[in-house]
Parts: C-alpha cells; structure tokens; sequence
C-alpha cells in the first residue's frame, strides 16, 4: 500500500519529536503493509515555516538513515499546504514540493483550518486551477464545517478537487461523526484516496489496512484497493524519492 499524507521525519513539524520515535513509525508502516509513504510536513504561516529544498534534504536523509536501518519503506515528500494567501508567492517561487500528478496536473495536498472552511477558499482554488494545480483536500470529514453540513464542501467538488480522507476516521478512530462524513463522502464516489495522516503511535499510527477494510464493506473490495494502491500509485508515478532517482 501507498500512503500519501503522513507525518513520519522528525522535528520537522508535529509529527515525531526525535528519530528514534520518526524509526518506531516506520517500521511499524512496514508491518501494517505500507511500502511507500510520502512524508508531508505542514507548510503552515507563522507555525510551520517548511520549504521544498528543507523538506527535501530531510526526507533525503531520513531515507538514507531507513536504509541503514534495513527498513524497507521507500520515502516520498511532498508537503500539507495550508490554506493562506501566502500560497500564491509560494507557488511562483517554488517553495511547494507537489504530492504528484494527476490527469496532466499538479497535485498540492491543501489543508483547510479545522474548525471551518475559510470564506474565499473557492476563489484561491480557482487560482490554483488556473496555474495547473489540483487540489487535494486533505481530511475533509475531520473538518467541523463540512461535519455540520456536506454542503460546504460541494463548490470544491464541482471544481474537480480531489479527496483524501483518513483511513482511521473510516475505522472509526476519530469518532463517529467524522467515520459517519467519510462513509458519506465514499458512498458518493468522491474520494479519491485513504491516507493514514500519521503523527505518532498512540492515536494516529501509520496504517491504513482498518481503514480499507471499513471502507470494503462500503464500496466494495476492488475499489478499497484503488484507494490505498492503484490511485496513489498513479499520483506519485512521476515523483521523485528521497533517494534524488
């Protein structure tokens, strides 16, 4: 399986604090049977002030300390871009690092605040989409807007973004209003992907098999399977590893 939004390298954001606990996930990625993870430290104003070129030196050598380590996770890296206006000088600048492509497009994992969606979110989409950039709304049924009404989240739909849901909130690990959205948003065939947003071990591992699992009995086996192997890997077809290949 593929994960394409998780939080794995170390002190870069608010995933693992330190590298033993960044190799404690990792390994345990590899027994819940991830293959690739694409790391995606936030790029958040003011909080998270990441860029392409440090995300991808971090990411380099993390890979090279798995591989020291024998863990057989291959490492991608993109970033979790908050939704703020500064997206626009980050794009023209090139500070981005892109989650892949689809259908000929860039693909930018984009965050939404947690407890709303921002008024004027439709019209830095729009931007967005006229640069050749597609959105991929990250954990929409995590997002207390879209809890309280699908409604909000429709004029991003009608638009062509993309969805990534969280594999636990399918599995009902965020409770059940957020497993009740997403069971929801995959009834209506608009998800894209399951991605596990791992932070740490305790409440938000690495996996994303309960979560597929949850999501079968929903839509099906085969389409389970597109959503953490076949979708990702199509995404990610032209990315490059940490590795620099």
């Amino acid at each position: 399986m593929i994960d394409l939004h998780c939080h794995l390298l170390p002190g870069i954001d608010d995933g693992p604090e330190d590298l033993a606990t960044a190799l404690r996930l990792a390994r345990h990625a590899v027994a819940a049977g991830i293959r690739t993870s694409v790391v995606t430290p936030h790029m958040h104003p003011g909080r998270y002030e990441n860029r392409a070129a440090g995300i991808r030196s971090a990411a380099q050598n993390f890979q090279q300390i798995l591989d020291a380590e024998g863990i057989a996770l291959q490492i991608l890296f993109a970033a979790e871009v908050r939704l703020d206006h500064e997206i626009l000088s980050w794009v023209g600048e090139e500070h981005i690092p892109w989650l892949g492509h689809w259908q000929g497009e860039r693909v930018m994992l984009l965050e939404f605040p947690h407890q709303h969606v921002p008024v004027g979110a439709d019209k830095l989409v729009t931007w967005l989409l006229k640069q050749g950039i597609r959105p991929m709304i990250a954990h929409p049924e995590r997002n207390k807007d879209i809890l309280r009404g699908i409604d909000k989240l429709l004029p991003f739909i009608r638009m062509g973004c993309l969805l990534q849901v969280t594999a636990g909130a399918v599995a009902g690990s965020f409770g059940e209003l957020a497993r009740a959205r997403a069971a929801d948003l995959l009834g209506r065939g608009w998800v894209t992907v399951l991605a596990s947003d791992a932070h740490n071990m305790q409440a938000r591992p690495p996996e994303l098999e309960p979560g597929r699992i949850a999501a079968a009995k929903l839509v099906g086996e085969e389409e389970s399977w597109r959503l953490v192997r076949d979708r990702p890997a199509e995404i990610i077809a032209t990315s490059q590893s940490a590795r620099g290949s």
